[in-house]
Order: C-alpha cells, then structure tokens, then sequence
C-alpha cells in the first residue's frame, strides 16, 4: 500500500506551533496526504491524543528530541526520551522504547543541526526537510551522508503552520496502513523523499502570527497586576 506521509509536523503542544489539532488531519488531507507523523518537540502527549481523536487517518507518533548535539525526530517511541543527552545515547534510548531514530535537518542553518553528529547509528535522514534553509544545499549534503551511512531516506515540511504541512513528504510502500507497517517499511528502505520549498508567503504568514502572540502575551504582562 502506498503511503503519503509528512513525517516532520508540529501542533500547539509544541509552544511554536500554530497547528491546531483539529486542523491537523483537514490539512494533511488538503495537500492529498494520507498519513502524518505528529513531531512535537520533547513531547508526545499531542501525537498519541491525536491519533486517539482520529481513528480513521493514520497518526504516526513521535516526537522531536533536542539531543546536545542536535535535534532527532524519533518515531513510533512508547516513552518520552529525555532531552540533553549526546546523539549516540538519544539513538540508543529510542531503539530502546521500540522507536527509530531520524536526523531530522541535519544540515540546515538556524535550527538545532546534527552535522558532524550523523552516523551509522540512526536509521533514516531527512533527506529533505521543507523549510530548510539553504535548501539546495542541505538535500545535497544530506544526500551524501545518506549513501556514506546505507540510510533509508525520508522528507518532512517541519510545519508549524497548518498550510505548510505536505510541502515535504515521504512516498512509503508499506504492506499496510498501520503504523508499523510504516515504520518496517522506512527501515527496509521501502521509501523515498519527495518536495518543494515552503512558499516564503507561507513562513511570513506565520511569522506574522508570532509577532502577534508576542504582541499579545506582552500586553498581557503588562497589564498583569502582581
């Protein structure tokens, strides 16, 4: 069975998100997505609420570990996998709560990157994240990293705006609409990256919203009394 998932996309249970649950899923289906791994960063209480809300889309759960050496997406983990550690140790946590690990924008500039940090060790790259910048570049050199390692390749928008979601997305040949079938599949290599720059419109649509939360959350405290 052939599945269309964005495996990188973030809700309001990550604090920069602008992603409601319940626009997650009519999103996913607007860009003709038929899965999506929900990635909320050091969290995973979003993706299995989630998926419990929407039994009839498949929600991959995950989550976006801020490792000390940059940031992991691991997939499918049954346990919340501590932050700070080095790269190695967060892979070995990951395989150990059943999961699998994947350098999610490993070569990207602004963002929490692996670099030097991707080995053998993990079981896929983001060979093409949506919001990437430089994006030319960081496919290229991910790429690379991907065929030095024998890894599975995979693609994700990194959203944290409901439009951007399906920009990035991964082709998965899985023998069924599950998740682990899915998760067999990336690891067998059963996959393949596709995607297109997020529209600059669309990040300055969300940035525009940030600025208005940071506008509202300082009126906020200014208008707090203590």
């Amino acid at each position: 069975m052939r599945i269309h998932a964005d495996l990188h996309v973030h809700t309001t249970y990550s604090n920069d998100s602008f992603i409601a649950p319940n626009d997650l899923v009519y999103y996913a289906k607007k860009r003709g997505l038929n899965a999506v791994a929900v990635t909320d960063h050091n969290s995973l209480t979003g993706a299995y609420n989630i998926a419990k809300a929407n039994p009839d889309f498949l929600i991959i759960p995950g989550m976006e570990v801020s490792s000390a050496d940059g940031h992991i997406v691991a997939l499918n983990v049954k346990e919340l996998i501590p932050r700070g550690l080095s790269a190695v140790e967060t892979i070995k946590r990951i395989h150990k709560a059943h999961g699998i690990a994947i350098a999610c924008h490993p070569y990207v500039y602004f963002k929490g990157c692996l670099r030097g940090h991707v080995c053998a060790a993990f079981d896929a790259i983001e060979v093409i994240n949506a919001r990437a910048f430089p994006f030319g570049r960081s496919i290229k050199k991910a790429q690379e990293a991907a065929e030095r390692f024998g890894m599975s390749r995979v693609a994700g928008t990194d959203a944290h705006y409901g439009p951007q979601i399906g920009y990035g997305y991964t082709e998965i040949e899985a023998k069924e609409a599950t998740v682990d079938a899915v998760i067999e599949a990336i690891l067998a290599g059963s996959c393949n990256p596709h995607g297109q720059q997020v529209p600059a419109i669309l990040n300055t649509q969300q940035q525009v919203l940030r600025v208005r939360r940071m506008i509202k959350k300082f009126s906020w405290l200014s208008s707090a009394k203590f």
